[in-house]
């Protein structure tokens, strides 16, 4: 979309941005009715960005009473479906004129590098909402066939109103995954961004007004989550929540659901996902490339990211070499800095958490052949354990971080054992130079999305979710995710022709 300015420039930019510090909600920028706030750290430096509303319980309460109201009147579920698409694709025509201005204050926020929110995020945040605006005028419903007399019609109608709960690793990217296809079905949206990343959020709701999306359909509420994520997923006037994040959290959110309305609820989960490397991989140079963008990518930070490396023994070690060849030119530092590749992790309890395990990894006898490194500023470097397989935190549990563990195989029957020995399911990658062997690993490993001779997500046509504990109630991504945020009616017509005495009776 754009060329790369230096570090100067966006250090500019930087220091002329007015950040967003209240909640959005019925059109306009709110304090906390408590007047509490909360401080939104750069993890980059440890400077206090802004101090951001921290909203509450009567805050959520007044989001949902402006959403319901705006959902019940119509104002925007009841427009002309063309109507909606060209208000979302001028959100978008927005996004790309601040697309800078967005760029960097999600890499201050979230520490993420600035090329990565310039060439991926912010790319990628206007591409998903464009691609569900196009898409709201070419989604039909359906007749069933119901015979001679009767019309059987399947129509589809917005749920109602939506929480969105985000996470902090793609705070601006999540967002679009979800308002996107809500906002397109009709719905009216309670975006509760994660508190450690709440600016862009608050930006393009704002962005979104100056679209034309109508007061109290699209609203950002702030806060901790017992204090505001909490009350949302307990809300008896919300009906769904679409939660991003950690598997415990999303576990609350089921039994939030449970204890007030039945809400539907969708989860995009956790992750520990392998990448097979069968022994008939070639062009190891692109393998190695592959696994190193999957591994530390966004430092880690990634619920697709790659943790697991399940190679065969008889490419390991040549592999091994060109990864780390490939690793050592990921430059970690100032992420306004273009240059380089990986920033810093989003705060001090995540560091630590991280930090953590790369003891633990020690301490559990795997050999550290790359990095294993922390420094001030909350920067880990890019970290690679060599594992004898046995059942360790490191394979097991997901980290969050720029650390890829590997486990050497003999044969593809332990190769795909070992895969799908995690309790978690969300993506994987297999490479083999056999195209039938390398479609059978995928058919065989238990994961929502399987890549083959390339690391990846898929793209926006493509659903995007987890098995077992990474997913739970529906599908990102894809005219799949559309569904989600709409309820199935089914509309039933006699045409039955009777005589008038069979109509008596």
């Amino acid at each position: 979309m754009s060329d790369l300015l230096t570090l100067e420039e966006y250090r500019a930019i930087a220091d002329g941005l007015t950040l967003p510090d209240t909640s959005f909600v019925d059109g306009g920028f709110r304090p906390a009715k408590s007047g509490k706030t909360f401080a939104s750290i750069n993890p980059a430096t440890g400077d206090e960005l802004a101090q951001i509303a921290a909203c509450d319980a009567d805050d959520v309460d007044f989001a949902v009473g402006k959403a319901r109201e705006a959902f019940d009147d119509g104002r925007w579920r009841t427009l002309h479906p063309a109507e909606r698409k060209q208000v979302l694709i001028k959100l978008t025509k927005l996004i790309i004129r601040y697309r800078r201005e967005l760029a960097v204050m999600e890499s201050l926020d979230a520490g993420k590098p600035i090329q990565d929110c310039e060439l991926i995020d912010v790319p990628e945040t206007i591409h998903t909402i464009k691609w569900h605006a196009e898409a709201i005028d070419k989604i039909y419903d359906q007749t069933a066939p119901a015979g001679e007399d009767a019309m059987a019609m399947i129509v589809r109608e917005p749920i109602g109103v939506v929480g969105c709960v985000l996470p902090w690793n793609f705070p601006m990217l999540m967002m679009a995954w979800k308002i996107g296809p809500a906002l397109a079905a009709g719905c009216s949206v309670i975006v509760k961004p994660a508190e450690q990343t709440s600016l862009t959020a608050l930006r393009i709701a704002e962005l979104a007004m100056e679209a034309g999306v109508p007061r109290g359909v699209l609203n950002v509420v702030t806060g901790l989550g017992p204090d505001a994520g909490e009350p949302l997923g307990r809300h008896g006037d919300v009906d769904m929540i679409s939660f991003t994040g950690s598997t415990d959290t999303g576990r609350r959110f089921l039994g939030y659901a449970a204890d007030s309305n039945l809400k539907k609820v969708v989860l995009e989960c956790g992750g520990k996902n392998p990448c097979v490397v069968l022994d008939d991989a070639e062009d190891l140079d692109l393998v190695a490339e592959q696994v190193v963008s999957g591994a530390f990518w966004n430092m880690g930070e990634n619920c697709s990211a790659v943790s697991r490396l399940i190679v065969h023994e008889a490419v390991k070690d040549e592999l091994i070499d060109r990864i780390m060849a490939y690793a050592r030119e990921w430059r970690v530092g100032d992420p306004l800095d273009p240059v380089n590749r990986m920033g810093a992790l989003v705060d001090k309890e995540h560091f630590k958490k991280v930090c953590g395990y790369l003891k633990k990894g020690k301490a559990e006898g795997a050999a550290i052949v790359l990095g294993g490194e922390h420094r001030e500023g909350a920067y880990v470097e890019p970290t690679i354990f060599d594992t004898d397989g046995s059942d360790i935190s490191i394979l097991r549990e997901e980290i969050f971080g720029p650390v890829l563990s590997v486990v050497t195989v003999r044969s593809y029957d332990e190769a795909i054992a070992r895969a799908n020995d995690t309790e978690y399911g969300l993506t994987a990658s297999v490479f083999s130079a056999n195209g039938k062997r390398a479609i059978r690993a995928a058919r065989a490993i238990r994961a929502g999305t399987v890549t083959v001779n390339c690391y990846g997500e898929g793209d926006i046509t493509t659903p995007f979710g987890g098995y077992k504990l990474s997913g739970f109630g529906g599908r990102d991504n894809s005219l799949h995710a559309h569904d989600q945020y709409t309820e199935l009616k089914t509309i039933w017509v006699d045409l039955a022709d009777r005589a008038p005495e069979d109509a008596v009776k």
